[in-house]
C-alpha cells in the first residue's frame, strides 16, 4: 500500500510539478489611464497565488526616440511616489497600488508589477496599465457659450454679405461687357455700310433683277436677232 501511494505521488508530481512551487494567476489590469498634469494617478496590479503573497516590484517602461522600451524600477524614494504593501481581497486576490501625486509629463509610460519568489518557476510581469499624463488646453479668451454663438452668427452673416456683394459685382461686370460688345458690333456694321456706294449697289441690283426676269433664253434670242441684222447690212 505504501508503495502504491508513493508511486501515485511521483506520478502526480511529474504531471503537475513540484508541490513546493507557487502557482500565480494574473488578474486583468486596467489597460490605460489618462490623468491631467499635477493630478494624482492611482495604478493597481492584482494577482492570486496558491501559497500566499510574492515579492512585488513596480516597473515602468518608457518608449524612447528610436521606438524601443525597457522596464526600469520605479523610484520609491521620490516624494510624489507611494507604494502600498498590498491588500488581500475576500476572493483571495492580492492587489498592490501605486500612487503618483502631482503627476508629471515624464511619468507617462507602461506600469507593470514584477512578481518574484524563490518558489516561482519563472518571474512574472503583470499585464500593466499605460499611464498618459496630459497638459490641459488653456483658453485664450474666456467667453460664455452665448457669446460664442453670437460670434458665429455674426461671422455667418458677414460671409453671406460678402458672397452677395461678390455675386452682384460679377453680374454688373458681365452686363457691362455685353453692352460694350453690342456697341462694338453696331459700330462695325456702321463702318461697313459707310464704305458702300449705294448707287452702284442699286444699279448692280437692277441688272440682277432684269436678268432674272428676262431669263437666259430671251438673252440668246436677242443675240441671234442682232447677228442676223448685222449680216443683212451691206
Amino acid at each position: 500500500m505504501v508503495a502504491v501511494t508513493f508511486l501515485f505521488l511521483c506520478f502526480w508530481v511529474g504531471v503537475h510539478g513540484d508541490l513546493s512551487r507557487i502557482q500565480v494567476t494574473l488578474e486583468p489590469d486596467r489597460p490605460s489611464l489618462r490623468v491631467q498634469l499635477s493630478h494624482t494617478a492611482h495604478l493597481r496590479c492584482c494577482y492570486s497565488a496558491t501559497r500566499g503573497a510574492v515579492e512585488t516590484t513596480w516597473f515602468i517602461s518608457i518608449r524612447t526616440v528610436n521606438g524601443t522600451s525597457a522596464p526600469q524600477g520605479v523610484d520609491r524614494r521620490d516624494n510624489h511616489v507611494t507604494v502600498d504593501g498590498g491588500n488581500l481581497t475576500a476572493a483571495g486576490v492580492m492587489c498592490h497600488t501605486l500612487i503618483l501625486r502631482e503627476a508629471r509629463l515624464n511619468d507617462s509610460g507602461l506600469y507593470q508589477c514584477f512578481l518574484n519568489h524563490s518558489a516561482l518557476r519563472h518571474s512574472v510581469y503583470t499585464h500593466g496599465t499605460f499611464l498618459q499624463v496630459y497638459r490641459p488646453m488653456v483658453e485664450i479668451l474666456d467667453i460664455s457659450e452665448s457669446t460664442k454663438n453670437s460670434i458665429l452668427i455674426a461671422e455667418a452673416m458677414l460671409l453671406m454679405v460678402a458672397v452677395l456683394l461678390h455675386g452682384t459685382m460679377m453680374l454688373c461686370k458681365t452686363k457691362k461687357l455685353n453692352q460694350l460688345k453690342k456697341k462694338r458690333v453696331k459700330e462695325e456694321e456702321e463702318i461697313i455700310y459707310e464704305g458702300l456706294n449705294l448707287e452702284e449697289c442699286c444699279s448692280t441690283y437692277d441688272q440682277i433683277q432684269r436678268s432674272l426676269v428676262q431669263g437666259p433664253y430671251q438673252d440668246v434670242g436677242n443675240m441671234i436677232i442682232e447677228e442676223e441684222i448685222q449680216l443683212e447690212e451691206p
